[in-house]
């Protein structure tokens, strides 16, 4: 990387409050305008809007009403928009695409809602990609992208910001880089680090061998445990075949023992490095614009069937051309909100410091202290590494 001073990129943001004569919507159109969205030239372009649909059961996700309000504004500059994302690795209601459009449809994103048609990128049964060279990729030489993503002439990112169980936080390069891998590409970012499982803690519900989409784990080992009443038994405990293992990190996410972790430290990091590649091949070379909402900011992935109770305040919106920059502004003002209390930040927190694992430099982390394993910041710094944007900001505020 040069040892210039990057430009600050312009990250363009607004508070949540309202009142009589114009609603959240209105100014979130008018926020993307200020940020300079109509510098790209819409007419007749098909437009990508990648977003996250939501797993079923979860209520975190960006209501489409969001999504109405940014395919608006492309409409109104000549676009043709769509919304878009890609099969999940792991087992749920968005693993193909007609169960992801009907999951899509039943959280309200129907074309009468959004004004405009869901088509998932990777196709059926999420083999339908391109590969992409990333330019300047280390760890990816060529990204696997969902092949409508790239037949898109132009590119927005609608994200909800939040937690992640593996990557730190979910911003714009998760939502666009892991998003927007088909399915063998997001098994490419995860392979780093396959999990296994720690037989003490684990307790037989079988909850991992429901969820894993790749028949890796059985449970033909046992250990004994000891009754109320001071007798003892046998159960099975798992057991992860790496041979199968895609390495998607999803077991580990529904594991309520903390019984499977994954074996490599250095996983995180290199995760979060594939993630920004992927993004760069997505983005690279044509036009793009990204949008984060940092709002009902839940511990985990909207992956999750379930959400839990935001870990901080809401926060506003934010718009830029920089997708690094963005996650940036973002992650910065969420680490200067005070932790909500009563939440599973709180109870990570407390933990941590009962165990003496609440060093001065985690503590500052509100992600860290959730995720200790992740390595968001690497997604940061090897996002500039590469070129794909810039860590350095200039916060403009719209009133």
């Amino acid at each position: 990387m040069s040892d210039a001073v990057a430009s600050p990129a312009k990250v363009y943001f607004t508070n949540l409050r309202t009142h009589g004569k114009e609603s959240q919507l209105d100014k979130l159109k008018r926020l993307v305008r200020r940020a300079g969205i109509d510098q790209i030239d819409f007419q007749n372009k098909f437009v990508a809007i990648k977003i996250h649909f939501g797993e079923l059961g979860n209520l975190s996700f960006l209501r489409p009403n969001y999504a109405r309000a940014v395919a608006d504004v492309v409409k109104e500059l000549g676009g043709k928009p769509f919304l878009t994302d890609c099969n999940t690795l792991y087992v749920g209601s968005r693993k193909n695409a007609l169960e992801h459009i009907d999951c899509a449809y039943q959280n309200g994103f129907t074309p009468y809602a959004t004004g405009c048609h869901v088509i998932i990128a990777d196709g059926l049964k999420g083999t339908d990609e391109e590969l992409v060279p990333v330019q300047g990729g280390e760890y990816v030489k060529k990204a696997k992208i969902g092949q409508a993503l790239m037949d898109a002439d132009i590119v927005i990112s609608l994200t909800h910001f939040k937690g992640h169980e593996n990557a730190g936080f979910g911003g714009a390069m998760k939502n666009l880089g892991m998003g927007g891998g088909s399915r063998a590409g997001k098994m490419e970012q995860h392979a780093s680090g396959k999990p296994s499982v720690n037989p003490e803690a684990c307790i037989s519900c079988r909850a991992c061998e429901r969820i894993c989409a790749h028949d890796a784990i059985s449970f033909n080992g046992t250990r004994e445990i000891t009754l109320p009443n001071g007798k003892t038994r046998e159960i099975p405990v798992a057991f992860i075949d790496h041979d199968r293992c895609a390495g998607c990190g999803r077991c580990i996410g529904v594991c309520n023992q903390d019984a499977i972790a994954a074996d490599y430290g250095a996983a995180a990091e290199v995760l979060n490095c594939r993630i920004a590649e992927y993004t760069k091949a997505i983005v690279q070379d044509r036009p793009n614009f990204h949008i984060s909402l940092a709002l009902d900011i839940s511990p985990n992935c909207d992956c999750h069937s379930e959400n839990d109770t935001p870990i901080v305040p809401d926060i506003g919106m934010f718009a830029s051309f920089d997708p690094v920059a963005i996650d940036k502004a973002c992650v910065d003002a969420a680490l200067a909100q005070p932790a909500m209390p009563g939440t599973e930040l709180t109870e990570a927190r407390e933990r941590l410091e009962a165990e003496g694992g609440l060093t001065e430099e985690v503590a500052r982390d509100h992600f860290r202290v959730l995720h200790p394993d992740t390595a968001w910041s690497a997604m940061i710094e090897h996002g500039e590494k590469i070129g794909l944007g810039t860590s350095v900001y200039e916060l403009i505020e719209v009133k």
